[in-house]
């Protein structure tokens, strides 16, 4: 693959993904940006638009961060180098930036995150830092001076006075200079520092990594409200202690038990999270169809189009369990038998639906259903709605 510098994507996972860094140069030749640093900036004064400004040193003290929006007397202020604007979830609104994500399709999509993009002025950053999750990142505009470290850096201390995660020490043990088109690959936990040599653009491609700690207390969120209020430990098999303070073994056993009995069940499991890592990020609001349709005039509004499009603020992801296909789709559970497989992998597996490829998928009325609540619910889209 030309993106992965001639390197296969079962290569790729087993040589690099979660293990080491990547440089590859022109992985994607020709890139341009799909806007200017003028149209990044107006995003930025936008409403329900995430964006930041990191500040290195127009500050009494330096590595400020500032959050949108932001308005354009703001940005008549700012110095002429040493800062930095980024921009969340920048493929939610730019088309090329959606595309963008389809080269990517050897990761499953549960596990992307969303398109940063940054812009600086020359000496522009944001710090040496260390991510908890991979990330691809893409030259598009200028150069950028990039510089990593693979050794252990979580006992390295963070600058003070800062609300950014910037590392104290930082000792570079590899070089390189990115020019657009150029992408670096960076796994886990690997400190990286980038730097603008002049006006620059960069594309971050991040991946999901929920903790543990998240997992487990939305797992148990979601299921401890729905056990009994009746059910209590209880122990009528219980004998004289021989040392009243001792938790005893036979205490130990019933509470893993307990445990073992409420929540471990693979099914339950496997259904939980399905809706888990679909669900919106948090703050997030869907937007359902204006009009709500039912099945039969979704079926006649389908007919006018030649596409069908997944919103790009929906996630999906399927999940096959013994004679049926569980969907999810914004944290809802769709069930269907699975012989309806294909057209599930199709709405998971892609982002723009040809109507003359579903065809021999919507003759069962299981099938238009399931579409007429996904277009209601926000989740697909007519062309012209996008």
């Amino acid at each position: 693959m030309q993106l992965l510098g001639g390197l296969s994507a079962d290569e790729f996972l087993h040589g690099y993904w979660q293990k080491k860094p990547l440089l590859i140069r022109q992985a994607i030749p020709g890139f341009t940006t799909p806007l200017s640093p003028d149209e990044l900036a107006g995003l930025a004064c936008e409403d329900e638009v995430e964006s930041r400004l990191i500040l290195e040193k127009d500050a009494t003290t330096p590595w400020q961060l500032e959050h949108g929006p932001f308005t354009a007397a703001r940005f008549s202020q700012l110095p002429a180098s040493h800062w930095t604007l980024l921009i969340q979830k920048a493929n939610q609104l730019i088309p090329e930036l959606a595309e963008l994500l389809d080269r990517f399709n050897f990761i499953p999509n549960w596990r992307i995150d969303d398109v940063m993009v940054s812009y600086a002025p020359e000496s522009g950053s944001v710090g040496p830092h260390v991510d908890q999750y991979d990330v691809f990142l893409l030259q598009g505009l200028g150069t950028r001076r990039w510089q990593i470290n693979t050794d252990d850096s979580s006992q390295i201390p963070l600058l003070k006075n800062t609300p950014l995660q910037i590392l104290r020490e930082f000792t570079p043990q590899q070089d390189w200079l990115l020019e657009p088109g150029d992408m670096l690959y960076l796994p886990p936990n690997v400190a990286h520092y980038g730097v603008a040599q002049e006006d620059c653009m960069t594309f971050s491609i991040g991946f999901r990594a929920p903790r543990f700690s998240e997992l487990l207390t939305a797992w148990t969120d979601e299921h401890a409200p729905q056990l009994p209020d009746q059910l209590h430990y209880q122990d009528p098999e219980l004998q004289v202690a021989t040392h009243n303070g001792e938790i005893a073994t036979s205490a130990l056993e019933k509470v893993r038990a307990i445990v073992r009995q409420q929540y471990v069940d693979d099914r339950d499991i496997n259904r939980w999270f399905g809706q888990y890592i679909t669900e919106p990020p948090a703050g997030q609001l869907l937007s359902e169809a204006e009009s709500q349709l039912n099945r039969e005039q979704f079926r006649s509004s389908l007919g006018k189009y030649s596409e069908l499009w997944r919103s790009e603020f929906s996630r999906f992801a399927f999940i096959r369990d013994d004679n049926v296909v569980r969907l999810y789709v914004d944290g809802q559970e769709f069930e269907l038998e699975t012989e309806h497989l294909e057209l599930v992998a199709l709405l998971c597996d892609q982002r723009r639906y040809k109507t003359d490829d579903m065809q021999t998928h919507l003759t069962a009325s299981e099938t238009f259903e399931l579409l007429t609540a996904l277009y209601n619910m926000g989740a697909v889209e007519f062309p012209d709605n996008a």
